[in-house]
């Protein structure tokens, strides 16, 4: 079945969007880069995530995250729904975004990347995009993929905060725990010996005793 798995460098496709037509590596340039599709224009789920995501966009500029999304309607289409977005975001109606929105009206890209979800048709019995988060590293490759069926809007604080770890693990040989966010304990990688592991880290390295006498839940402060 067509679809990126993580690993996966992102096709160089061309597209017609928002803001002019677009290859999208030339797109991505250096930057870490973050793709969403969403099933259609002019629908009230859509307009929450895009109104949230509009707002976030300083954030994301602020960690070199460009985004874009993608759907299955016209860019006149996206750009009229731009309108509805920026009001809805308590904004004046304009027909513009911070971000580009890819034309996808005959589900080529879609079909490319495995975002259709087959249990949600339009009028016509055609499937729709579902919600899908593509995060493409620097290097152009997959390093999350997260996939929301049509009736589930997405929590793009969440988003914010994976690209966070993945952009600290990226760089630091530490992994991030369940519910981790910015400023709380690490943990060290289990391929890192102790004796390395004190050097690469000196504000300290901290074992839990367990019952089993293994040592492999070593924490430490999040390194800089």
């Amino acid at each position: 079945m067509p679809g990126l798995l993580l690993g996966d460098e992102a096709p160089n496709f061309e597209a017609e969007t928002t803001q002019g037509r677009i290859r999208f590596h030339d797109f991505l340039g250096d930057s870490w880069g973050i793709l969403f599709s969403h099933p259609r224009d002019f629908t009230p789920v859509c307009t929450t995530e895009l109104g949230r995501a509009a707002k976030l966009v300083p954030e994301f500029s602020k960690r070199n995250v460009k985004m874009i999304a993608l759907s299955i309607d016209s860019v006149q289409d996206h750009l009229s729904w731009s309108k509805d977005i920026n009001a809805y975001n308590g904004e004046q109606p304009e027909e513009k975004l911070p971000f580009p929105i890819i034309a996808d009206a005959n589900r080529e890209l879609a079909v490319k990347l495995g975002m259709l979800d087959p249990d949600e048709r339009d009028k016509d019995g055609m499937p729709l995009t579902a919600r899908v988060v593509f995060v493409f590293g620097p290097d152009k490759k997959l390093k999350l993929s997260i996939l929301y069926p049509a009736t589930t809007g997405r929590n793009f604080d969440e988003i914010l905060r994976v690209v966070d770890s993945l952009q600290l693990t990226a760089y630091k040989k530490v992994a991030t725990p369940v519910d981790w966010k910015p400023g709380d304990s690490v943990m060290v990688v289990p391929t890192l010996p102790d004796e390395e592991a004190k050097k690469l880290f000196p504000k300290g390295v901290f074992t839990k005793d367990l019952p089993s006498g293994k040592k492999y839940l070593r924490y430490t402060p999040q390194p800089e």
